[in-house]
């Protein structure tokens, strides 16, 4: 039996001009379902070019939501042991690469969800009111933390893939019924493998149908969640 109604918590990272389509394709059956999708955007990657950036633009219009997903992804996990002014230096580059896209937001979903304690301190001096990391959703203003790890395919070999799609299922329901965050993320790369693409709908589906609400990560401040079990 819960004792918390789940929320379900849909990102997308990755999105560019080559993958625009099926990033597109993948939110109009997001639409379908009532789904709002939070999108992981990346100034100096493709995520930075003015068609990504005028579709990230349309869909916040229509109850999406946007998190800055770190500022340059050729540094590998570019946000997982910065100190503090290192870490706020990068921060205002981004910010600034934003205010060029046309976009707004206060929330930071570090690359790979790895974040250091200096980036935490960083992004509370500059403004930022959420942090969604590999594990935890942390309100940066009232230091309220929901527990939740992120559900998607990560790097596994195709080999073990089958496994993964039906491991994704599986855990989406289990968290739903558990209540709490459901968080589920999926990079645009996924999107080219019918089977993934459809694994993850049926996650997205199965949540659903085991009573979880759909929100943004914007919306859904752990400060109005109970932190999961």
């Amino acid at each position: 039996m819960r004792c918390v109604d789940a929320t379900l918590l849909v990102s997308l990272s990755g999105a560019g001009p080559r993958t625009l389509q099926r990033c597109a394709e993948l939110a109009e059956q997001l639409d379908a379902r009532g789904v709002a999708l939070s999108m992981l955007f990346t100034p100096s990657a493709e995520d930075g070019s003015p068609r990504v950036a005028e579709w990230m633009r349309e869909r916040v219009r229509g109850g999406d939501a946007v998190l800055l997903h770190g500022y340059d992804h050729r540094i590998r996990a570019e946000f997982a042991s910065l100190p503090a002014h290192e870490a706020r230096l990068r921060l205002i580059a981004a910010g600034a690469a934003l205010d060029r896209a046309g976009l707004r937001t206060t929330a930071f979903a570090p690359p790979r969800w790895r974040v250091s304690r200096g980036t935490l301190e960083a992004l509370r001096n500059h403004g930022f009111r959420l942090c969604a990391d590999l594990s935890t959703v942390r309100d940066l203003t009232t230091g309220e933390v929901a527990r939740a790890r992120v559900q998607g395919f990560g790097s596994q070999h195709q080999r073990t893939e089958t496994v993964r799609c039906f491991a994704l299922v599986l855990s989406a329901a289990r968290a739903a019924r558990r209540g709490g965050l459901v968080r589920l993320g999926v990079d645009a790369r996924d999107l080219r493998r019918p089977g993934r693409r459809q694994a993850f709908l049926d996650a997205v589906d199965v949540a659903l149908e085991n009573g979880a609400a759909s929100r943004t990560y914007v919306t859904a401040l752990p400060a109005r969640l109970a932190a999961a079990p």
